[in-house]
């Protein structure tokens, strides 16, 4: 039996995952700044060792209640397309391992919403985790779009 490792986060009190092998980083205290005519999505751009990194606010993009962030909140960096992207969160908590028995397909009926972001649900100590494509999360056009920001 193979293990996976996560990253595990919160949005509101929904617990999400994301495979740490897609993990870049996680930045926390980080000033974001807003950009006029962003998309709704697009909470702005951060400043990470020079670079500008695009900060996707993920409760706005899955239509979540928005509540005020806190010290608790995290940007989980990924890189798309050769490209560094930030991902806020409520907070990011710690690193687990499930096990591949653990892990279930998508359900057909969130798979008939079009979100193809959601990879499968994970099991672990009695809780659900759902586990996300972050790579998914935009499409192609909004990714690039997203990242005409940062010029």
């Amino acid at each position: 039996m193979a293990e996976n490792q996560y990253v595990t986060f919160l949005l509101g009190n929904e617990k999400y995952c994301i495979d740490i092998e897609n993990v870049a980083g996680i930045s926390e205290n980080v000033k974001v700044t807003k950009v006029p005519d962003a998309p709704y999505y697009l909470q702005g751009i951060m400043n990470l060792r020079g670079d500008v990194i695009p900060v996707i606010n993920l409760k706005k993009r899955f239509n979540i209640e928005e509540t005020t962030y806190s010290e608790d909140s995290k940007i989980i960096l990924i890189n798309i397309e050769d490209n560094s992207l930030g991902f806020l969160v409520d907070e990011a908590n710690q690193v687990v391992k499930i096990d591949e028995t653990d892990i279930d397909p998508t359900p057909e009926v969130i798979k008939r919403k079009g979100q193809d972001y959601i990879s499968s649900i994970g099991k672990l100590g009695g809780e659900l985790y759902i586990i996300l494509a972050f790579e998914k999360i935009l499409n192609h056009d909004e990714t690039e779009t997203v990242l005409n920001f940062k010029k």
